[in-house]
């Protein structure tokens, strides 16, 4: 790349060296993540991994896709950028662990007005920093620079996330029967999704505006910043231990859409309300925007982001396990017999 140098495409608003610069700054970042099975470092034209299938039968490979929506304006309107890209992994590998699979590797795709290398090393820093929290590696991604088409200060990030898992250890929902437990692990805070709600309802137009105090002595900024949580370890931890019958991951369209997509027809989860705390940031985002019960958890995680489903004999020490390897854990409701597929009361 020593001659790799155009005078008139970066006229033009494309500067491909920023581009390689980049590269040369997340390098550090990027090989954090690497893992028994990674064949190749960045830069190439494709990731390449090896997995590991020894001890299983039937592998069945699992993907999953996302990004992280207009959460990036808040990163851009207080310049913060150093955790945005954990959004991105926690949304992808929270969606492929609800069947059980163990995420191998991670790719990203970042879209920028104007490519300054060390904003966008400082971006995939948090797409490592999630990497590494998920036993995942980074193995590949693209950074697109598109003058003309967005700001020079806007970006988006999207990913993409390979697991695998056993056939005979998908997590159908077939196994789940009136009685069963669920549990729900505690959420940092908003997570990804309900932020075109969020910036309505608080204005946020300008940073000023995400310099609030609130009562629980951070900023709204921060608050609503806060990465998702990524449940994958956790999990795995008590897979090992214990059948489970559904999991699932509670982002957009909130309880009222995801816990009953991971039930069969004929099930109802019972969700008990004060079984667990809500946090603040949800009954202040309820209270400004005047918005009803139905539609916080029509919207949002409402302090859950992650709901499984054991036995009810196992449902103590499954708290106890998800507890022991990090993530806060509740028995928030029941299964029960009937058709609406989830009632909170």
């Amino acid at each position: 790349m020593k001659n790799s140098f155009s005078e008139s495409y970066k006229a033009a608003g494309v500067d491909v060296t920023a581009g390689y610069e980049g590269v040369k700054l997340m390098k550090k970042d990027v090989e954090r993540t690497n893992i028994p099975g990674v064949l190749t470092g960045i830069g190439g034209f494709g990731g390449l991994f090896q997995p590991d299938l020894s001890g299983m039968k039937e592998p069945v490979f699992v993907s999953g896709t996302d990004g992280v929506g207009t959460k990036l304006k808040l990163a851009m309107l207080l310049d913060k950028h150093d955790t945005i890209g954990i959004d991105a992994v926690a949304m992808c590998v929270n969606d492929i662990i609800c069947c059980g699979a163990k995420p191998l590797f991670f790719l990203d795709y970042i879209a920028i007005g104007k490519n300054i290398p060390e904003k966008v090393a400082t971006i995939v820093k948090g797409v490592c920093d999630g990497c590494v929290e998920a036993g995942c590696a980074l193995i590949g991604g693209e950074t697109a620079e598109h003058p003309g088409m967005m700001p020079a200060d806007d970006y988006d990030i999207a990913g993409f996330s390979c697991g695998v898992v056993d056939k005979s250890k998908i997590i159908d929902n077939n196994k789940t029967k009136p009685g069963d437990i669920v549990i729900g692990l505690a959420s940092t805070g908003v997570h990804s999704n309900g932020f075109s709600l969020v910036r309505k309802v608080f204005d946020i137009t300008n940073a000023e505006v995400l310099m609030e105090m609130l009562p629980t002595g951070k900023t709204l900024g921060e608050t609503l910043l806060a990465p998702t949580k990524i449940y994958v370890k956790p999990v795995l931890a008590l897979l090992e231990k214990m059948e489970v019958s559904a999991i699932s991951h509670i982002t957009g369209g909130g309880f009222y859409e995801n816990v009953p997509r991971s039930l069969p027809s004929g099930l109802t989860a019972k969700i008990t309300k004060g079984s667990y705390e809500i946090p603040y940031i949800f009954k202040h985002i309820q209270e400004v925007g005047g918005i009803s019960e139905h539609d916080m958890y029509n919207t949002f995680n409402m302090g859950i982001g992650m709901t499984i489903v054991v036995d009810k004999d196992n449902a103590d020490e499954a708290v106890a396990i998800l507890r022991e390897n990090g993530v806060e854990a509740f028995c928030i409701g029941q299964i029960i017999e009937g058709d609406e597929g989830i009632i909170i009361e």
